[in-house]
């Protein structure tokens, strides 16, 4: 860690020889471009050149045959990369020593267990007859709700490995919000634990199976069987959005993209190589699980952990990192945040020297809980902040583990994605506040959503707005370091007398404020205006009086603006969040404005919302 005295000093700077040994340098120095300025913009000036160095770079199994694009001068949605490519998704991850470690699964209980490559290569080829034989083929839709464990890695490889399309979430959701996602898809199977099996499939007409996921372990394995080889742009699973605005979105993604993507992202942005040990907290129905499951490729061996980030005690992810000498630890803002707030301090209780790397995504990081990494979690780790999204379940933007962290900001532009931030009519603004987009093709743009003939609803969400470029939906700003800040979801920015807010600018002048444990912001209608509402959740033994609503405003005010300043500050005992740690600001408008909250079965603690509806001070 370097000690920083302004916010324009890094927090951390890589030492010259770890740079210099991570794959993204050895990369570079094969392009023939150091500098990642000059990296970055032959990636994306030359699809042609680059996404064929990156194929053979990452060893990629199958035949990328002789077309990058299938016509270079096709719209941006149209794009189609790799158009005479065969590949396995599941032949790639499952590659390599059948003796060395590949998973290691901590049960919801604590239970745990490890399996070698072997061993996950038998249970995928296990999953794969069994469904095999239930009439699962190409192209038919594998629904799973499933926790996080290897039987649910088993279930998606060995859908893919027979060609079908896999769909996942978690178990833990309620029966409404799962038959909410897997009826839109009609799967021909679905797997289940035994409590929810069979009422799942009484809602799914059109599932012709239900099945345990222990149902497709029986027998022996198979001895020779192969993997099913999709054109790289075949389906290979759906996931979903969160269901802001209505049912969730089914995002279909193709294989050979979201293999590139993810496996770019993972050896060159996060420098994971074969024996590291890949840790993310996340769920089988959010996109991050996929990250975790995609760290196979790379040789490394992954662990997951079911359950809550928080049982039995609020360290415990470190804990399991410091016992499971874990290289890479991924968390969301949310579980640094609360860390933070109940002054636990990971590195005083657990020794981590082989932790290079602290991710985080799901919403922005802010400044205090960068400080926070290195104070408390570890003084000398690449802290990689990285924001994207399920739609194309990539980054945007994303980490650099040859350049210096600095306080607040996510280091680069991904690899292969023209990432930039515009105005309103579309221009590029630098240093300025803007709409993040995506200017030029790139080969984990979904293929469309299900069931939307013409493609007409996918066109009209990204590329209506800025027609011919990817418009993703964050406000966005970028820096005199070439990183990006992420100010919020474009759809929960604030604009009190039309000067446009994020949510994220009040967020990060609250942190300094001790009194305060968490906080939501919001845009409530007023006066043919809006006005900005916020709602903290204090700390034990603090009261929202005269002297600390002043405190609030005024460090608003030095530190944002007079139009960050709420015009209503109100107290509540909990922050309502998704079940993937993003605070649901849209929610907590909904319910103040009495309208019916559209994503209830999205959220982790939906009860919470009681406490913002109908409060007679925003009457007045």
């Amino acid at each position: 860690m370097i000690a920083a005295d302004d916010d324009d000093a890094p927090l951390w700077r890589p030492p010259p020889e770890r740079a210099a040994a991570t794959p993204l340098a050895a990369f570079a120095r094969r392009a023939g471009r150091e500098r990642y300025d000059d990296l970055h913009a032959w990636s994306i000036d030359a699809p042609h050149e680059f996404w064929p160095m990156l194929w053979d770079e990452l060893a990629i199994i199958g035949d990328r045959g002789a077309r990058v694009l299938e016509d270079p001068a096709a719209a941006m949605a149209d794009a189609r990369f790799f158009p005479d490519a065969r590949l396995s998704f599941a032949e790639n991850l499952l590659r390599g020593d059948p003796a060395s470690l590949a998973v290691i699964a901590y049960a919801a209980d604590g239970a745990r267990r490890e399996l070698t490559r072997g061993e996950l290569r038998a249970r995928v080829a296990r999953a794969a007859v069994a469904l095999r034989a239930r009439g699962v083929g190409v192209g038919t839709r594998v629904a799973a709700a499933l926790p996080n464990t290897p039987d649910a890695i088993a279930v998606m490889l060995g859908a893919n490995a027979v060609g079908a399309i896999a769909s996942l979430c978690d178990s833990e959701l309620g029966l409404d919000a799962i038959v909410d996602r897997f009826a839109q898809i009609e799967p021909a199977v679905v797997i289940a634990p035994d409590r929810i099996r069979d009422p799942l499939a009484a809602r799914l007409p059109t599932a012709r199976h239900a099945c345990a996921p222990d149902e497709l372990q029986a027998g022996d394995a198979p001895q020779v069987w192969s993997f099913h080889r999709a054109a790289f742009n075949d389906p290979a699973f759906i996931l979903y959005t969160s269901g802001t605005t209505g049912l969730p979105k089914c995002i279909v993604h193709n294989t050979g993209g979201q293999l590139l993507q993810l496996f770019k992202e993972l050896r060159l942005h996060y420098d994971v190589r074969p024996g590291d040990r890949f840790f993310y907290q996340t769920s089988t129905g959010w996109n991050m699980w996929y990250w975790v499951v995609i760290a196979l490729a790379a040789g490394a061996t992954i662990v997951l952990r079911d359950g809550s980030p928080l049982r039995p005690r609020a360290d415990a992810l470190f804990a399991m990192a410091a016992a499971e000498r874990v290289t890479h630890v991924g968390v969301s803002p949310a579980y640094l945040a609360h860390l933070r707030a109940a002054g636990v301090r990971p590195r005083d209780a657990h020794a981590m020297p082989e932790l290079r790397a602290v991710m985080s995504t799901g919403a922005p990081l802010s400044p205090a809980l960068y400080d926070f990494v290195y104070d408390a979690i570890a003084p000398d780790v690449h802290l990689i902040s990285l924001s994207g999204g399920t739609e194309v379940n990539a980054c945007f933007v994303t980490g650099d583990p040859t350049a210096p962290v600095y306080r607040g900001e996510i280091q680069r532009a991904a690899l292969g994605m023209a990432t930039a931030v515009v105005d309103d009519a579309g221009a590029p603004v630098a240093r300025a506040k803007g709409e993040l987009v995506c200017t030029r093709p790139f080969p984990s743009q979904p293929i469309g959503l299900w069931n939307d003939p013409g493609r007409a609803r996918y066109l009209a969400t990204y590329f209506e707005r800025y027609p011919g470029i990817w418009h993703h939906g964050d406000f966005a700003e970028t820096t005199a370091h070439d990183g990006y800040v992420i100010h919020g979801r474009s759809d929960a920015t604030l604009k009190p007398g039309g000067h446009r807010i994020g949510t994220a600018e009040i967020y990060r002048q609250l942190e300094t404020i001790d009194a305060i444990a968490d906080s939501v912001a919001i845009a409530q209608r007023w006066q043919d205006d809006v006005r900005v509402v916020l709602f903290v959740r204090l700390r034990d033994g603090a009261a929202l009086d005269v002297a600390l609503e002043r405190e609030i405003r005024m460090q608003i005010l030095r530190g944002a603006s007079p139009y960050h300043v709420p015009a209503r500050v109100l107290a509540v005992t909990e922050i309502p969040y998704t079940r993937t740690g993003k605070k649901a600001e849209i929610s907590v408008r909904q319910a103040v404005h009495g309208e019916p909250v559209t994503n209830v079965t999205a959220l982790a603690n939906p009860e919470c919302l009681r406490e913002f509806a109908s409060r007679p001070e925003l009457a007045r």
